[in-house]
């Protein structure tokens, strides 16, 4: 336990201010917002997106560990393709009708997003355990203080998440809950980008 709380980081950095932020006016922000903010393609989403897009550019611009934020970076791509639903949602909106969407199965050749997508999610797998890139991340995280408000971020967004999708029905609440967790997810893969480097730099 003594060994567990040497390892949290209780300091709120500017990531983990700016989720906090948005997880505490989530609720009513989201009920006040448009319905339209939470539309797919929307507002709210668009913000997501770049949040993971900055992720990206965090793990490819790691002067540590590389092959380990590589595949940090593919799993936030990941994330994205999963809220464009493989852009679906992006190249397949039914003509005259508002926030709705042709199914895959309706689209021909529809089918092969969903391999395409599980072979990318697949490979991604098989880099991580093939090039034993476990051991790393296991060192960084012996080493490096956990982000303890990302963390609780995370956690955060994920419950608000559920309320506003299966107590509130509020898409906006939903859509904002999880930029709650992106900006907790990615402001936590910076910090650890940073720390690795100076780590690295110290040795």
């Amino acid at each position: 336990m003594t060994n567990m709380w040497k390892r949290a980081d209780f300091r709120l950095h500017p990531a983990a201010q700016i989720a906090l932020l948005v997880a505490a006016v989530s609720v009513p922000l989201g009920v006040w917002m448009p319905e339209w903010f939470g539309y797919e393609n929307g507002p709210v989403e668009n913000v997501q997106l770049l949040v993971l897009a900055f992720g990206v550019y965090f793990c490819y611009s790691a002067r540590n560990h590389r092959p380990l934020f590589a595949v940090v970076a593919m799993l936030l791509v990941i994330l994205a393709l999963r809220e464009v639903n493989c852009g679906r949602t992006l190249f397949f909106a039914k003509p005259g009708m508002i926030n709705e969407f042709y199914k895959w199965k309706e689209i021909p050749y529809g089918w092969l997003a969903r391999v395409l997508f599980g072979g990318y999610v697949l490979l991604t797998a098989l880099l991580f355990f093939c090039r034993r890139l476990y051991v790393p991340m296991w060192g960084m995280l012996r080493r490096i203080p956990v982000p303890m408000w990302n963390v609780l971020g995370v956690v955060l967004g994920m419950v608000l998440g559920v309320y506003g999708e299966r107590v509130l029905y509020n898409t906006s609440v939903e859509e904002l809950a999880e930029l709650v967790f992106y900006v907790s997810l990615v402001g936590g893969v910076h910090l650890y980008a940073l720390r690795a480097a100076e780590g690295a730099e110290e040795n």
